[in-house]
């Protein structure tokens, strides 16, 4: 008796060559696993349906990993996707690290914390 593979997101390569229109890779390096996208727009008529998803998902800060996940395509592809979208305005992308750049401790304060973890 042979198993039936559980049903899942329709990954095959026909699919995945239509949604990223052909393209096998993203066309800017602003994306990896944890950059944060926040939509900037909501979908409009006519948009592409993951763009749309995308869109919709990210109406919170949502990490590229997430992304994928809820939408069940590979990260590549849902890189591709978010380079469309941001070129065209509709994201925003931001980098955990750089997310908070501008309100960083003082040195003094960066001192004492370390004073206070030498002392214990």
């Amino acid at each position: 008796m042979s198993r039936r593979p559980l049903p899942g997101p329709d990954d095959s390569p026909d699919r995945l060559y239509t949604v990223t229109g052909g393209r096998s890779q993203a066309a800017t390096d602003a994306f990896d696993t944890v950059t944060l996208i926040v939509a900037e727009s909501g979908p409009v008529p006519g948009m592409q349906s993951e763009h749309a998803r995308i869109l919709r998902i990210c109406a919170h800060p949502t990490a590229v990993v997430e992304l994928a996940a809820d939408l069940g395509l590979p990260v590549s592809v849902v890189k591709i996707l978010l380079g469309d979208l941001l070129e065209s305005g509709r994201i925003t992308a931001r980098h955990p690290r750089f997310a908070h750049a501008g309100r960083l401790p003082d040195l003094d304060t960066l001192k004492q914390v370390l004073h206070g973890l030498q002392r214990l």
